[in-house]
């Protein structure tokens, strides 16, 4: 091989590694402050409950905040002022169904050493971006299947029995529970909806969104936010779809932006408008069949990860204040052909 075509060879690998090169992997490794996760459910079911309000008081005492969204917000028996509290969550911890999720929880997150370790990355990569806000403190719970991700002021919840596995026989009895929501009721997808949560919690939209357009971007936005925050995780991961429902949208990607842009859909506010292209469900109707639902949010994605990549200079705080989304359309040049 002469020099040149090995200096060729050489470009050409560079090239393609430089192009290739995610740059929301940034480098952590100075970062030592790390998200606190307190096992919860391990904590609270391992009371004596031999004096059970003197217990539950000692475990208020010791995560206030958490503790009554817990009781109030999560499996809704109130506070622990109420009373007739302590015979009320006696009656919780006995229940059979509770009893038996939270074996099952136990069984599944037997080991959860990786799980914490994805949310310690990925809320240092948030520490990296964000560094004048706070982290959140982490709680794992059971939830009597009521909630997946909770969020309040520097608190994240989340319900284990809610990630056991699209084949855990309790979900197909839950009546609010439909088919299209249990495919993503699994362990891996668990980490991805802490990191959209926490940004849905962190950077509300407070009512600036009132168009299709405004809304799919300002979804596409929070799914930049989950890039940002989990670099290595796969896209179908991050938005909850299949392979096949991933491709779909590769490939059609052009004839849903025209169907928008042509039904002149994109300045809607009417919200039945707005909720087909965001909301879950089994597919986007209007769509085919073999489309996935949240089509709008992948298409806000798309324009959101084009507008990042033609601008190098804006900074991921500087993505989630910007509240003008048609700018950030505009400024992306995006026009998927």
């Amino acid at each position: 091989m002469n020099k040149k075509t090995y200096f060729l060879i050489l470009i050409t690998i560079i090239t393609f590694f430089s192009c290739s090169r995610n740059p929301l992997k940034v480098d952590i490794s100075e970062i030592k402050e790390e998200v606190t996760i307190v096992r919860f459910e391990k904590e609270l079911f391992a009371l004596p409950m031999q004096d059970t309000l003197s217990e539950l008081k000692q475990l208020r005492n010791e995560y206030p905040e958490f503790f009554d969204l817990f009781t109030w917000k999560v499996i809704g028996v109130g506070g622990i002022e109420e009373e007739h509290f302590p015979e009320i969550m006696g009656d919780f911890f006995t229940d059979t169904l509770i009893v038996n999720v939270k074996s099952l929880a136990d069984e599944k997150f037997a080991d959860f050493d990786e799980t914490e370790e994805h949310l310690i990355t990925a809320f240092k990569y948030y520490r990296y971006h964000f560094p004048d806000k706070d982290l959140p403190t982490i709680f794992t719970m059971i939830s009597g299947f009521n909630q997946s991700v909770v969020t309040a002021e520097n608190i994240i919840g989340i319900g284990l029995d809610k990630y056991l596995g699209e084949d855990c026989g309790y979900y197909r009895q839950l009546r609010n529970v439909p088919l299209y929501k249990i495919k993503n009721m699994h362990p891996q997808k668990l980490v991805s909806d802490v990191v959209y949560a926490w940004g849905l919690t962190e950077f509300n939209d407070q009512g600036k969104a009132t168009s299709v357009l405004d809304n799919i971007v300002h979804q596409g936005k929070l799914m930049y936010f989950a890039d940002a925050l989990l670099p290595e995780m796969h896209d179908s991961l991050k938005i909850g779809y299949t392979a096949g429902q991933l491709q779909w949208c590769r490939n059609n990607e052009p004839q849903m932006w025209n169907f928008l842009v042509e039904q002149k859909m994109l300045y809607s506010t009417k919200r039945m408008d707005i909720l087909r292209f965001i909301n879950d469900g089994p597919y986007t109707t209007g769509f085919p069949t073999e489309s996935p639902a949240r089509t709008g949010t992948w298409i806000g994605w798309q324009i959101v990860r084009q507008y990042m990549k033609k601008h190098e200079e804006v900074t991921m705080a500087e993505l989630m204040k910007n509240t003008n989304y048609q700018q950030i359309l505009n400024d992306s040049g995006y026009y998927p052909e």
